[in-house]
């Protein structure tokens, strides 16, 4: 959930900081900057505390000799299945907010038009693991992956 924090508020920031600098540099921009810095001072922290929250609670991932599984979405959620047999790629990615955070992403890059499927926000030993197993048992699975 940190991951989702920081990420909302590293989007939140520049403009609220933006917001910051015409109200006080600017004079003339104080009655229409004032009240968005208001209302960003209650809108920013509720959005950090309450989206990762939310997100929490509609992400899921599932890996199983089969398939990987990958629901999310706020509104449109989205399900989201890849046959071993499709997969191209798993590789395992950590950003600069994960490493501080302690945190990795695992992708499986299939044959599909979609894209990979990303589940963020894993501890590092998980994601590894995952990620060799999905690569033995994708071995050990025949087809193409186109």
């Amino acid at each position: 959930m940190a991951l989702w924090a920081a990420r909302g508020l590293a989007f939140s920031a520049p403009l609220v900081g933006a917001l910051a600098v015409a109200f006080a540099f600017w004079s003339v921009s104080r009655p229409w900057t004032g009240p968005l810095l208001v209302a960003a001072a209650v809108l920013v922290p509720l959005h950090a505390v309450v989206m990762p929250l939310w997100r929490y609670r509609v992400h899921r991932w599932e890996s199983t000799e089969e398939a990987v599984f990958a629901a999310e979405g706020w509104i449109v959620r989205q399900w989201r299945i890849a046959p071993l047999s499709r997969i191209q790629t798993v590789d395992t990615v950590r950003g600069p907010v994960e490493q501080l955070l302690g945190l990795s992403t695992l992708v499986v890059t299939t044959a599909s038009s979609s894209g990979a499927i990303s589940i963020r926000g894993l501890d590092p030993a998980v994601a590894t693991e995952a990620a060799d197993r999905l690569a033995e048992i994708t071995r050990r699975t025949p087809g193409d992956a186109t």
